[in-house]
């Protein structure tokens, strides 16, 4: 077999050879082949080229999940920029300050989305190249021919991308990947995945984030899968495409896996098309492993661990049984070690882990020691085999009365209660304890669970200093753009 392609353009270039005629984009009624991809893309590269684009520039990247994305990240890495994929959920101070960090040479924005035109509210000039993505249109009519420069030659150790981290405990910082990373990241996934050229992937994990970046375009690049993206998720709308699209890879957070589980639509979908679900977090019950099996057909469900940093750093594979699934990451992936450091904080070394933070070397020294070792902030352990469980958050641990606990152990006892939906568990002030435990829970529709029920459940299932002296129900938890609850905003909120 050849060699892996150790640039993105190789990498397009090869799926247009291998691939050629293959749905490589279904976007509503958009769909283009890998030929044609190619074709697109390269025409764009020209486009940003002719623009006075030039090699080692910064494009940053604002827009949905649509078949634009991938053509406007595929030809700005064709043209030998740096990708920089800015959240869509950002505020325009926080895309102000993403620009003005990376020192923006262009800026690809969609024209309007969820309600918001981004360049219309823009607080100050733009980028030299400024490029509106049409969406009002969802055809392929977005004029990005007719220019002739020259493309130029990208390295396997060029900047591929600067991806920011989601900053859920202060001001986000800019991890920096080359091609051969990035690639090598999206192998690995495609590897363990066992994903193929039959495979039809819906992505909805917003393309601005790693894993709808990696694990999801260039992982079907490297494969010659076909991407179905969605804009905004919509549990009915999903299933609908699921059907429509014969869907076979579906990957997601665990809540979005509840919410086709608890849709009425669902039972009257056709979901045989489905193999492969694949989730993350530190609370994944076997609960939901199992209803991923027998009520949504998957044939194989697969949990894996990564950050903004490594973003493919552990994750199980096919033959796993549901226990491990549901109670660890799976082990080693994309040439990555894994260690169990000081205070149980789970460090990663290998090929993938970032060249560093933007303009940061300090902030990149405290992350990756003089040994090489990522320190990620996160607590687990490693079993005999090496497989990881991820436990919680270094910075999330509380000490009740003398005593380490981690929030996530409290949300995995809480999953196991029928008619919760998800949870998250803080350390707050106890005059006598120090800290104790405060639990915030959404229920699952039609769920009649009371607060008396959740701490009862607690009781039976917890040591004492484990347990939640209070419980809160609301209808959501505060999220990030990618996803992920933001413990600090109800810390804040108690305070």
């Amino acid at each position: 077999m050849a060699s892996s392609p150790q640039t993105v353009p190789a990498a397009l270039a090869r799926a247009a050879e291998r691939f050629g005629e293959r749905e490589a984009v279904v976007d509503g009624k958009t769909r283009f082949t890998y030929a044609e991809l190619h074709s697109r893309t390269l025409d764009f590269a020209r486009f940003l080229s002719s623009e006075g684009l030039q090699p080692g520039d910064r494009v940053a990247l604002c827009s949905p999940n649509t078949w634009h994305w991938v053509v406007a990240a595929l030809g700005a890495l064709s043209a030998g920029a740096t990708l920089v994929p800015v959240s869509t959920r950002f505020t325009d101070p926080e895309i102000r300050d993403i620009l003005d960090r990376c020192q923006a040479k262009a800026f690809l924005v969609a024209d309007e989305f969820l309600g918001v035109d981004r360049l219309a509210e823009a607080s100050r000039p733009s980028p030299p190249i400024t490029v509106r993505i049409p969406l009002a249109s969802r055809s392929a009519a977005w004029d990005i021919r007719g220019r002739t420069a020259t493309i130029p030659e990208v390295h396997a150790d060029d900047v591929c991308d600067i991806l920011f981290t989601s900053g859920t405990t202060g001001r986000s910082k800019g991890a920096m990947s080359c091609h051969r990373q990035s690639l090598g990241v999206a192998e690995a996934w495609a590897d363990c995945a066992e994903l193929t050229e039959t495979d039809r992937y819906l992505v909805l994990n917003p393309f601005f984030h790693s894993f709808g970046y990696k694990a999801g375009i260039l992982a079907a690049l490297l494969r010659g899968s076909t991407l179905v993206p969605q804009a905004v998720f919509d549990a009915e709308e999903t299933l609908r495409l699921i059907e429509s699209e014969r869907i076979t890879v579906l990957p997601g957070a665990p809540a979005v896996y509840r919410m086709l589980l608890d849709h009425p639509a669902r039972a009257a979908c056709d979901l045989s098309s489905l193999r492969l679900a694949v989730t993350g977090a530190a609370t994944v019950p076997v609960s939901l492993v199992d209803s991923l099996y027998t009520q949504l057909g998957f044939d194989t469900v697969l949990t894996a661990y990564g950050l903004t940093e490594a973003v493919v750093a552990t994750m199980c594979r096919a033959d796993d049984d549901v226990e491990t699934v549901a109670r660890t990451c799976g082990r080693a992936a994309s040439g990555f070690e894994v260690a169990i450091g000081e205070r149980e904080e789970v460090l990663l070394r290998g090929p993938n882990v970032m060249l560093g933070y933007l303009d940061d070397p300090s902030a990149t020294a405290e992350a990756i020691d003089e040994h090489g070792w990522l320190h990620t902030g996160d607590v687990g352990v490693l079993d005999e085999h090496g497989y990881l469980t991820i436990t919680d958050r270094l910075k999330d641990m509380y000490i009740c009365g003398g005593f380490n606990v981690y929030p996530a152990e409290v949300e995995q006892t809480l999953a196991t209660l029928d008619g919760v939906a998800e949870s998250a568990v803080i350390g707050v002030p106890d005059e006598r304890l120090g800290e104790v435990g405060k639990a915030y829970v959404v229920l699952r529709a039609g769920s009649r669970l009371s607060v008396e029920d959740i701490l009862a459940h607690c009781k039976q299932n917890l040591a004492n200093y484990k347990l939640p002296r209070s419980v809160e129900l609301r209808d959501a938890l505060p999220r990030n753009p990618s996803g992920k609850v933001v413990k600090r905003i109800l810390r804040e909120e108690f305070r």
